[in-house]
């Protein structure tokens, strides 16, 4: 019997929010959550702009001896994490067996890693922190949520770069839907503005040299040069459908299908014929078995940058032919910027929101659409649409491609 994935519980951390009600009203409103970058000297680097969380209060979620103990990607994730559960109820429903966490990072506690590493250049051995490694390696956050919450089944780490999130909630969504779980926290989390990653992004020449903050990520625009980087997480609770509905569950969308491939063409670019990602979509729209008069919305991984935005859309077109003139499209990162691993579990959820709410999140800064491009992107103002399919896709350096298919319940 094929088992029914749902959607039960949602949290966030990010530029425009730290909660998801915040994050959804100021995505629909337009608010474009890149600042200039305060938190470290920026005046030799060329990139002066970030999305960051802003005003995050770790003592909501952690005891004040905890804190010094967890990288700044972790608090995020744990934070995301609880508010998800605690949006759930789940806590008391649920055999700690059949309660598993998937939570991946595209670096992981990159922040911890270059502290300690200045601490020992400097001062020696004796000025690495003891919860060095405990704090860096990229699984620990995973550990960490599944201890808060005795989750002890599955538990899984993906790192694939910038489909990251997207591979998490996937490889969760397949693990609930062939028994292994009843239910599972996914998604992703990272916190890697800093100098070192913003010199090595620059130096590829990938980030925007935009002194703008608030209209240097513009995706699908003629004008944009780049990606703007970011942070936060995204957290979902993917459970059983029937498990839900015996507990009286709150269900935000039905999880339906998943697609995961690999361009197996260069490290950092995209195919520019897009045929991973195209069979990314496919399969997972295949597996969600979307009819062709479905209301499609797709939350595009529209990074800003040429390559990106270019082999998207043909990916797209290629993967859903006619009907891609059809759907609905925006990319949300023209308001967060990239933030890499937890980007696609954030995009899940604002593909997830606009089914609930029947609203199109807008892609800002779109004043000239670059001529290549020719779908439907939603420039600057939301849009009011009953959509009855959201897809959300993201690509990784490495290759990866992925694609995520929800459907309103």
């Amino acid at each position: 019997m094929t088992r029914r994935v749902v959607v039960t519980g949602l949290g966030a951390v990010c530029p425009v929010g730290n909660d998801v009600p915040t994050m959804w009203k100021n995505m629909l409103d337009g608010v474009c959550g890149i600042e200039e970058i305060t938190n470290f000297d920026t005046s030799d680097l060329k990139v002066h702009i970030a999305g960051t969380v802003k005003n995050f209060d770790p003592l909501q979620y952690f005891e004040k001896r905890e804190i010094k103990k967890l990288d700044p990607y972790c608090q995020y994730a744990i934070a995301a994490a609880q508010q998800a559960v605690d949006d759930s109820g789940i806590l008391g429903h649920i055999d700690e067996n059949r309660f598993g966490v998937y939570i991946g990072a595209g670096i992981g506690g990159l922040n911890t890693f270059v502290n300690n590493t200045v601490g020992l250049e400097n001062g020696g051995p004796r000025k690495v922190s003891p919860f060095f490694i405990p704090m860096m390696i990229g699984n620990i956050a995973t550990g960490n949520v599944a201890i808060r919450f005795h989750a002890k089944g599955v538990s899984l780490s993906v790192m694939s770069a910038c489909a990251t999130g997207t591979n998490s909630i996937g490889e969760a969504f397949h693990a609930v839907k062939d028994g292994y779980a009843d239910a599972i926290i996914a998604g992703g989390a990272e916190a890697v503005v800093a100098r070192l990653t913003i010199a090595g992004f620059q130096n590829m020449k990938a980030l925007s040299t935009n002194p703008d903050p608030k209209t240097a990520s513009r995706p699908f625009d003629k004008n944009r040069d780049g990606f703007v980087m970011g942070e936060g997480a995204g957290m979902l609770i993917l459970e059983e459908y029937e498990h839900a509905k015996a507990r009286g569950a709150k269900i935000y969308a039905e999880f339906a299908g998943y697609g995961n491939t690999c361009d197996a063409h260069h490290i950092t670019a995209p195919d520019p014929e897009g045929a991973g990602l195209a069979r990314a979509i496919k399969i997972a729209f295949d597996e969600a078995a979307v009819e062709d008069s479905a209301a499609v919305y797709i939350n595009a991984h529209g990074t800003s940058t040429h390559l990106n935005d270019l082999t998207e859309t043909i990916a797209i077109k290629n993967a859903l032919g006619v009907r891609a003139y059809d759907a609905s499209i925006s990319s949300t990162k023209s308001m967060t910027g990239h933030m890499l691993g937890a980007t696609g579990a954030v995009e899940a959820i604002a593909a997830i929101k606009a089914i609930e709410e029947g609203m199109i999140p807008p892609t800002i800064n779109l004043d000239e659409t670059d001529d290549e491009l020719d779908l439907n992107y939603t420039p600057h103002v939301a849009v009011k649409r009953n959509i009855t399919v959201a897809a959300s896709t993201n690509l990784g350096f490495g290759g990866h491609d992925a694609c995520v298919v929800f459907r309103k319940i």
